[in-house]
């Protein structure tokens, strides 16, 4: 995928996130081309059964709560993956030794170096070649010690927030590794992550299927910081809706509206790999979303129109927002 950076540069705000995407993953190519048209393959390098993950630990909440929004919306879980922990954990430490920068990608010669992609690195640790492997990375700095577990659960609902982020609660993959590095700033933690994605395969559910769906709750009503900036936005968006099918379909979306309870309708902004401007949604997958933000603590019913491989489908669910800024 093209290198995207973006990094902390607002550090003595109150809150602030930094997402680097590049559409859910820099695959094993250097542009789009890698999630394009994936191929559904298998691999099971050092898959485990239960998380090994700490108690309490910021790892296990980002685990957690994205297996319970993917899962709820009937995507497939993720199973941890200690190849893809390694490779993860070495480039949030890459990211914490040169500067606390934000980003997809690594520069050879830098502290830490183990690969210019997630691909590279996963492999340099040890995972199959031939699957198809991606991450997203972030950053999250406040002017407060919060627990470990807030730390992890705000990091993944900035990654389900985000236009391109959201492909880790909507892409059909099957194993994650988690990367987490803290450094200071002011006295307080700065945090970078990275989760490093592989595995896409075919969901055994009719898809497409979206995330949020019907019921989800505690969502995101606001967020911004993401690199590249969704098209259409000027400032901050709302709760993004992802449509994601199996690894070889084609999405294609038609329509998008969310109604609130005073019957106030937004037209979203619709996004997929025939107009994405930054090339980076695989064809698989579509984003409907709000060009300003919600309201938090607030029901939405959501109805979307497009087509899968030609052929027309519609979803039509509510979900409610929860007071948090991704």
């Amino acid at each position: 995928m093209k290198n995207s950076k973006t990094t902390l540069t607002a550090l003595a705000i109150t809150a602030a996130l930094a997402l680097s995407a590049c559409g859910g993953g820099g695959g094993s190519s250097s542009d789009a081309s890698a999630a394009s048209s994936p191929p559904s393959q298998t691999a099971t390098s050092a898959n485990v059964s239960t998380p090994q993950y700490a108690a309490a630990s910021a790892q296990l909440a980002v685990f957690n709560l994205l297996n319970q929004q993917r899962q709820q919306c009937g995507f497939p879980a993720l199973t941890e993956n200690t190849t893809l922990d390694q490779a993860a954990q070495a480039h949030a430490a890459y990211m914490g030794q040169n500067g606390a920068q934000i980003t997809d990608t690594e520069v050879s010669g830098n502290p830490g170096f183990t690969g210019v992609t997630y691909a590279d690195r996963a492999v340099h640790f040890g995972y199959p070649q031939s699957t198809y492997i991606g991450g997203v990375s972030g950053g999250y700095y406040t002017n407060a010690t919060l627990t470990a577990t807030a730390y992890g659960q705000q990091l993944a609902y900035g990654w389900l927030s985000g236009v391109y982020h959201i492909a880790v609660g909507a892409w059909p993959i099957t194993t994650i590794g988690i990367g987490w590095n803290q450094t200071t700033f002011n006295g307080f933690p700065v945090i970078q992550s990275t989760l490093t994605i592989a595995n896409l395969q075919a969901m055994t559910t009719t898809a497409p299927l979206t995330f949020p769906c019907q019921g989800t709750t505690g969502v995101a009503y606001s967020a911004g910081g993401e690199t590249p900036t969704p098209p259409n936005t000027s400032g901050n968006w709302g709760t993004p809706v992802a449509v994601a099918g199996n690894p070889t379909d084609t999405i294609r979306l038609l329509s998008g509206t969310m109604t609130d309870t005073s019957s106030n309708v937004i037209t979203l902004k619709l996004l997929d790999s025939a107009n994405d401007p930054n090339k980076l949604l695989p064809t698989f997958e579509g984003v409907a979303y709000p060009a300003t933000p919600l309201s938090p603590n607030a029901t939405y019913s959501v109805s979307i129109t497009g087509t899968v491989n030609g052929i027309p489908f519609s979803r039509s669910f509510t979900f409610t927002t929860g007071n948090i800024v991704g």
